[in-house]
């Protein structure tokens, strides 16, 4: 089983789209996919078509130790693909967790009894790194971080790739960065062009060579309540996240 958080302090990146979208490519190559809404804004949740709904267990109930993950998971629409919904409760765990014994390793100990029944678990992270984050990092295998390509993005990324190797060297050794995905990117716009020879620049190969297009399909996709696979497999966004998970799929085998 492999934990992948998708991460990245900024908002708006395109974080869920992301983990809904290649979650639903996994799941159509007949593997095992588990999301984890670990936002408490829950746009993972409702962009599956699920409510918050106060009576079912959440993401916050696993991490504050009121049920056990497999308690929470919830089918989706879609074969081979479930979810943890989350919960608005989920901003006020950081304060539960204070004074827990090893706060940052609860998630990681709660997943462990999940690991014969996923190949993968995909972890929607809030855009901000605090304890909730902190819990994802440490019980992940790797991260993807989706990059919106815009000035602002880079100075973040900087910042981002700082928290990953403290999280490495304190808490997740084995933590990797599977890669980074350009996010709302415009052909037609010269910033674009120059983000993205930035990032490559720096990061190299670890940046996918899939780009994900700017794109008002993607953007509706979630008020349907369906991942822009299922809303529209046509259209450009569709085709980028398809090729985005054969190129993840190819980086799993190599690594």
């Amino acid at each position: 089983m492999k934990i992948i958080s998708i991460a990245n302090r900024k908002g708006g990146v395109g974080k869920t789209t992301t983990t809904v979208n290649i979650a639903t490519a996994l799941s159509a190559v007949d593997k095992r996919v588990l999301v984890i809404d670990f936002d408490p804004q829950g746009n993972a949740t409702t962009s599956m078509g699920l409510s918050k709904k106060k009576e079912q267990y959440s993401s916050y109930d696993v991490l504050v130790g009121n049920c056990l993950a497999q308690a929470a998971v919830l089918k989706t629409e879609l074969p081979r693909f479930d979810i943890i919904p989350s919960s608005p409760d989920l901003a006020a765990a950081e304060i539960e967790l204070v004074d827990v014994e090893n706060r940052e390793y609860v998630l990681q100990n709660a997943l462990k009894k999940l690991s014969e029944r996923y190949d993968y678990i995909l972890i929607d992270c809030p855009p901000s790194l605090n304890l909730i984050t902190i819990n994802a990092l440490v019980a992940s295998t790797s991260v993807i971080v989706p990059l919106q390509c815009e000035f602002l993005a880079l100075e973040g990324l900087a910042d981002l790739m700082k928290n990953i190797n403290a999280i490495k060297r304190n808490f997740n050794p084995d933590l990797k960065l599977q890669g980074i995905v350009l996010t709302m990117y415009s052909r037609q716009n010269n910033l674009s062009k120059m983000i993205e020879a930035d990032v490559r620049k720096y990061f190299g190969d670890k940046v996918y060579q899939t780009v994900i297009p700017r794109s008002v399909r993607i953007a509706e996709a979630p008020s349907f309540g369906k991942p822009i696979l299922i809303y529209d497999f046509k259209c450009a966004g569709a085709q980028a996240y398809i090729a985005l998970a054969k190129e993840f799929l190819k980086r799993e085998k190599e690594l």
